[in-house]
């Protein structure tokens, strides 16, 4: 129970964080790339709270989501479907592929699985 909540309070803060970033922040750096790198570390937080048991591979699988969006951002998969008006999609979804998404997905999915050893080397000791 410590666990999941530990990871709800850090999926808040985090989501609080990317607001803040959608809302007040417009630069070229801590919005499209810093922002990037907390989300997929969001999105770990999140799927811990529902799997508080030790998924070891939760990090490539977050990565694995997170390139998955990138390639609908590429198909142009809101428009395939009929559905690129809808801006709460167009917010989740985005809408301009690029390849340093993925390399700031990789650093915050890098950072959640050191985080997640370091947590699980602490417990040890």
């Amino acid at each position: 129970m410590k666990t999941r909540i530990f990871y709800a309070i850090a999926a808040l803060v985090l989501l609080g964080a990317e607001a803040c970033i959608a809302l007040f922040v417009h630069d070229n750096f801590v919005r499209p790339y810093l922002g990037d790198v907390l989300a997929v570390v969001l999105v770990h937080c999140a799927v811990r709270v529902i799997l508080p048991g030790k998924p070891r591979l939760l990090p490539v699988y977050v990565f694995l989501f997170a390139c998955a969006i990138e390639a609908a951002q590429y198909v142009r998969l809101l428009d395939l479907l009929g559905l690129g008006h809808v801006p709460l999609l167009r917010v989740i979804i985005g809408g301009t592929f690029d390849w340093r998404d993925i390399l700031c997905y990789a650093v915050g999915c890098a950072a959640a699985a050191l985080a997640e050893l370091f947590l699980y080397l602490r417990k040890r000791k």
